[in-house]
């Protein structure tokens, strides 16, 4: 079903955004993997609204409970259960528009598909319900930093049309996080900040990208030819909520290249394995990594919802003019950093466990 993900590193979430609570159950995960709570609310507070004033003002503390699944702080190799409760939901804030399609919203998908939604916010459809993922991922990060060395970190690269100017090598956590827009490029974030400031001022929005990289992921991850590592990347990211688009390595601007620009010529490692001395395949080739750094990048829209008047109809086919109330981001990029990473991580962790369950006989 839709909303569960993962083959041998398997997760499920639920929850909605102005119901009881949202949460996941992480199923897969190996015993005896040290696990924190507090490890898991570091992400969680990353994610969290109301935490800069470029995020919704919704004050949620979005205090993790782990209800299954670990015992004296370790993993039991049963499922893992975690809840977080809703705290500062406001279901009728959202009374004056439930008989009317927002644009660019589910609301009139979803009616399409079900024949009901739940028009208290977004939902299932709700970047709320993306708590249970980052809480998953934290649990994916952890697996893959004891077991196989490997860090992910993603960064605003782009807010409408500033552009951030980093080596995906260098960027650090602590640079991330040294700003309310999460990224690395001082001097790119300010003026980011600038322009996210302009655009709630005047009731509108903005898109733009993240672009995360995974350092330490060993070759042969990915099981071609329709579960490629890049295509599994692709569908968890594009789960995201207004997520628009995907890259990989030189992406689009890798068709405007020939053969013999694009190609990553193999070179002597200094452990002995092949190397490449670039890396335009962003860490993969033929569906399976390399043992290069995996990049990746995510396009977001602009939040769909805004102050400014817009005209729609209604259940009846009526036309309206909608202006919308309620709290939201002006910018979902910020929040949205968490998120990608915890994707990836989910993604990475999947491969990783199946290919230990493949690599079982001797070379």
């Amino acid at each position: 079903m839709g909303s569960s993900t993962g083959q041998l590193f398997r997760i499920a979430s639920f929850g909605e955004s102005h119901g009881g609570g949202v949460g996941v159950v992480v199923d897969g995960c190996p015993p005896r993997l040290p696990i924190a709570v507090e490890e898991i609310q570091r992400d969680l507070d990353r994610r969290r609204p109301g935490q800069s004033r470029l995020t919704t003002p919704r004050q949620e503390p979005d205090q993790a409970e782990i209800l299954s699944g670990v015992f004296e702080g370790l993993s039991l190799g049963t499922p893992i259960a975690i809840l977080v409760r809703n705290k500062d939901a406001r279901p009728s804030a959202y009374e004056h528009m439930k008989d009317v399609y927002r644009p660019s919203h589910a609301d009139f998908t979803t009616e399409a598909k079900y024949g009901v939604r739940n028009w208290q916010g977004g939902g299932r459809a709700s970047a709320r319900e993306t708590v249970g993922r980052v809480a998953a991922g934290a649990i994916a990060r952890k697996l893959l930093r004891e077991a196989a060395g490997v860090e992910v970190v993603a960064w605003v690269s782009r807010v409408h049309e500033i552009e951030a100017k980093v080596d995906p090598a260098d960027v650090t956590l602590a640079a991330v996080e040294a700003n309310d827009v999460r990224c690395p490029d001082p001097a790119a974030a300010e003026r980011m900040v600038a322009a996210i400031d302009e655009a709630r001022g005047r009731g509108d929005s903005l898109g733009g990208v993240v672009e995360c990289v995974a350092r330490g992921v060993p070759a042969g991850l990915g099981e071609p030819v329709f579960d490629k590592l890049e295509a599994d990347l692709a569908r968890a990211l594009m789960s995201l909520p207004a997520s628009k688009g995907f890259e990989i390595g030189s992406g689009f601007a890798g068709t405007r290249m020939t053969g013999i620009e694009h190609n990553d010529p193999f070179v002597p490692g200094e452990d002995g394995r092949p190397r490449t001395a670039s890396n335009r395949s962003g860490g993969v080739q033929g569906g399976i990594s390399n043992g290069e750094p995996v990049v990746v990048r995510v396009g977001f829209k602009p939040t769909a919802t805004i102050s400014q008047a817009q005209q729609t109809v209604d259940r009846e086919g009526q036309a309206v003019t909608l202006e919308a109330q309620g709290r939201h981001d002006p910018c979902v990029l910020p929040r949205a950093v968490p998120m990608v990473e915890a994707m990836v991580c989910l993604v990475l962790a999947d491969h990783w466990l199946r290919q230990q369950s493949t690599d079982v006989l001797p070379r």
